[in-house]
């Protein structure tokens, strides 16, 4: 007893606030607050070597702790943490306060394996629903080409050479991917539960303000935080992806292929809401595939998802004539399989963003005023209409 009073009284003295990342308060449960689904590297993936990389995020659950989980998934050797630290932020993303260590197993770096993942120990540092956090990452070695979400949709600082997770950063580069990191978990004072967005560029939030969090998800959180409804929205959205098949690397795996690491890995877990399909259809051309193998694609999604208890709420796929890949044979398809999703049979409920952001007078287009200027996107004020077309109740 002398000894482990001695050894507390050690890690009080260096001012250590973490702590192994299965220790929580609050509740006693983790839920997740902020996703960044990682993907293979391509063309733009960078690497990095005696920097600091600063991200900023906004996450949608409160609580009193929180950890991080760092990503070499897609690493072809193992990646060095030289330090790590996180702290709030302001709206402009800027560290706000004393930053505070990240540490894994009591330990102020770590070499992640390649193909693998790493929790941080969990810090005590009261968060609410919409707060900014800003994360440091030193990486003292040639890191290779980084495992990435490739659409940060958010400004990522990068530092000449040194470790400046503790401060005095100087920004060197900017960059929009978010390198090395996937998600970040909230130890909540009452159990919380997550809703999981899925899908691919749509609600990765492409086209949308840059640092604004427009991202329907985004919205769909603004909306959960004023009802007063504890409910966390993680996106986990990969540019590019299709439910079935895979195209450029960074444009990940396909939805089946990491639907247990994106959705069933995020703890508190109670809701998949699954909007894609739309790259099925454009980029797959002539090999495209039929509704009937598509449909099949989203009930092994639903399925997997039941067996794990979580609710399903598939939305349908937005009009896409006028952008680049449409053709009518995709559209053909798309009206399928939204037909299907409809009817509503086997999964919980349908999310109709179809219906809200077609034009009347075309439904094979998206209203003029809410698309980005290549007719598959929408702007700003679609992810508004899209976010705010979702039923709170189905969350209840």
């Amino acid at each position: 007893m002398k000894r482990l009073g001695l050894a507390c009284l050690a890690l009080l003295a260096a001012g250590c606030a973490s702590m192994p990342s299965g220790n929580v308060g609050g509740s006693g449960k983790w839920v997740g607050a902020w996703g960044g689904s990682p993907a293979p590297s391509g063309p733009t993936s960078r690497s990095y070597e005696n920097q600091t990389i600063r991200q900023a995020l906004r996450i949608s659950a409160s609580g009193s702790h929180v950890r991080v989980r760092f990503t070499n998934e897609y690493g072809d050797k193992p990646l060095k943490i030289g330090a790590a630290t996180i702290s709030m932020a302001g709206p402009d993303g800027a560290p706000v306060g004393a930053p505070v260590t990240l540490a894994f197993g009591g330990q102020a770096g770590t070499s992640i394996p390649k193909a693998a993942a790493m929790l941080s120990d969990s810090v005590a540092l009261p968060v609410k629903a919409l707060d900014q956090l800003s994360i440091s990452i030193f990486v003292p070695e040639a890191t290779g080409p980084c495992t990435c979400h490739v659409l940060a949709t958010q400004n990522v600082e990068v530092s000449g050479p040194g470790d400046f997770t503790r401060g005095g950063f100087v920004k060197k580069d900017t960059v929009t991917q978010r390198p090395f990191i996937s998600a970040v978990e909230v130890a909540p004072a009452t159990p919380t539960r997550a809703i999981v967005a899925f899908g691919d560029s749509i609600t990765d939030g492409y086209q949308s303000t840059m640092g604004a969090n427009r991202r329907w998800p985004d919205v769909l959180a603004e909306r959960l935080r004023k009802a007063g409804m504890d409910r966390s929205v993680v996106n986990e959205a990969i540019s590019g992806n299709r439910v079935l098949n895979y195209g450029q690397a960074m444009f990940g795996d396909a939805a089946v292929a990491r639907f247990d690491r994106d959705v069933l890995s995020v703890p508190g877990a109670d809701w998949l809401v699954m909007l894609e399909g739309i790259n099925d259809i454009g980029q797959g051309g002539d090999q495209r595939p039929s509704a009937e193998v598509m449909i099949a694609g989203y009930q092994q999604i639903i399925e997997r998802a039941h067996a794990h208890g979580l609710k399903v709420y598939l939305a349908t796929m937005l009009p896409f004539e006028g952008a680049r890949y449409y053709a009518e044979p995709g559209e053909v398809i798309r009206q399928k399989v939204n037909g299907w999703i409809r009817l509503g049979r086997g999964f919980e409920g349908v999310i109709d963003l179809d219906a809200a952001m077609r034009d009347p007078a075309n439904p094979k287009k998206m209203k003029a005023e809410l698309q980005s200027g290549d007719w598959l996107h929408p702007n700003d004020a679609g992810y508004k209409v899209m976010g705010e077309a979702i039923d709170l109740k189905l969350f209840r």
